[in-house]
């Protein structure tokens, strides 16, 4: 059994002043936090380092999570989450309490910390820990999935952040009615515009979750017509891919996948958005592409389809690297590279009405195979299956994502 480890304060603190340093204009304008929030979070990591009682010691974090009905999904999600040091160690250290400025009481975030903390527990006098208490408080804030049918992972997924970051948002306001109106950004640079609709989307939704999992789609419409280009940028928490249906011996990889994702498609006027220079409906193509990427990016691959009478399940298997994953392709024509390596896996096994879903997770000292309860050791080579569905990697380089 892996030996115990401590959460890393000082590296935090010292990350945190070097970009106090880029907010005040010494490194690039593009800075992803405000400077008040910055300050805030470093005077609580600093409160916790003077703190001896709130050191946190963590175990091996190999502890199996009970199924309590049909909940095979979130235990699967909980401990791909619990193996995001960052957001691990933020709940750990209890850091949205010295940074909370949402008027919501957090107890999603505290019921979360705690099932966390009995993962990471250094003593690991329990092995297995019960998630009911973070389950039940979880369903009164989200009715959809109450009872005990079995849930989507991934609508899981997506349903927690976007709850935990509401709870923990940095930048609490009144929620406006309707879209807000559109910005135009006319004779400016793609790049300063893309910053701009960032900087826009941070002053309303601006917490850990973001700091972690938000990144920035690129949607760029090219008229057939009069050749006038013209873009949108939307913030994402995950990618959610196609899976190509011809493949050779049924396999297909993870870059045919990303590929599929973004090339170019071509909208008819019935389907296409109204031209800024034509002033009409016309012909086009359209394209995606990640403008900004985030810390942590995570796959969905797309395995279930809709069609107009049934539900169906795609069992390919779509290979996928573990380390250096290499998004360079898909972002902006002078980004640099752009390195991922993978260190959870979402499983789903069976078929659409009967399903079971399980982990494998990176710790640092070997991956481990999720099953519920019960947690085993699983050497690499078995990580690739034709389950995979949600993969979750980190970055692992810290060049600038986008450049000027």
């Amino acid at each position: 059994m892996p030996g115990a480890s401590g959460v890393n304060v000082e590296g935090s603190c010292e990350a945190l002043c070097r970009t106090l340093v880029s907010q005040n204009g010494h490194q690039r304008e593009t800075a992803d936090i405000s400077q008040s929030v910055l300050y805030t979070s470093l005077m609580g990591l600093l409160l916790v380092a003077d703190n001896e009682k709130e050191q946190v010691t963590l175990g091996s974090g190999r502890i199996g999570l009970r199924n309590i009905g049909n909940t095979c999904f979130l235990n699967a999600v909980v401990q791909c989450l619990s193996h995001t040091r960052g957001l691990r160690d933020y709940c750990l250290l209890k850091s949205h309490r010295h940074e909370k400025f949402s008027k919501e009481e957090a107890m999603l975030m505290e019921a979360f910390s705690e099932l966390l903390s009995g993962l990471w527990d250094a003593n690991e006098e329990d092995t297995v820990v019960n998630p009911r208490q973070f389950y039940n408080i979880f369903k009164e804030a989200v009715p959809y999935f109450s009872g005990y049918s079995q849930q989507d992972a991934q609508e899981f997924l997506r349903f927690l952040l976007d709850k935990l970051h509401t709870e923990i948002n940095r930048r609490p306001y009144v929620r406006r009615a309707g879209k807000d109106p559109e910005q135009k950004y006319a004779r400016i640079r793609l790049s300063e515009e893309a910053v701009a609709m960032w900087k826009t989307h941070l002053e309303r939704d601006d917490s850990r979750i973001v700091d972690l999992f938000s990144g920035q789609l690129r949607s760029s419409l090219h008229c057939s017509v009069c050749s006038h280009y013209s873009n949108t940028f939307d913030v994402f928490c995950d990618l959610s891919l196609p899976i190509p249906k011809r493949c050779i011996a049924g396999v297909v990889t993870l870059k045919e996948c990303l590929d599929l994702f973004s090339q170019e498609e071509k909208l008819d006027k019935e389907n296409s958005p109204m031209c800024e220079r034509c002033n009409r409906r016309t012909e086009c193509t359209k394209r995606l592409s990640i403008q900004r990427f985030p810390q942590v990016i995570v796959i969905h691959l797309n395995r279930f389809t809709s069609s107009r009478w049934s539900i169906s399940k795609s069992t390919v298997y779509v290979s996928f690297p573990l380390t250096n994953l290499d998004l360079r392709p898909y972002g902006p024509v002078d980004c640099g590279p752009v390195l991922y390596d993978l260190y959870a896996i979402c499983n789903h096994a069976g078929t659409v009405n009967m399903g079971h879903y399980t982990a494998c997770c990176s710790d640092g000292n070997g991956w481990c195979f999720y099953n519920d309860s019960s947690v085993t050791p699983v050497s690499e080579n078995q990580l690739q299956t034709n389950q995979a569905y949600v993969l979750f990697y980190q970055r692992s380089n810290s060049s600038a994502a986008i450049r000027k």
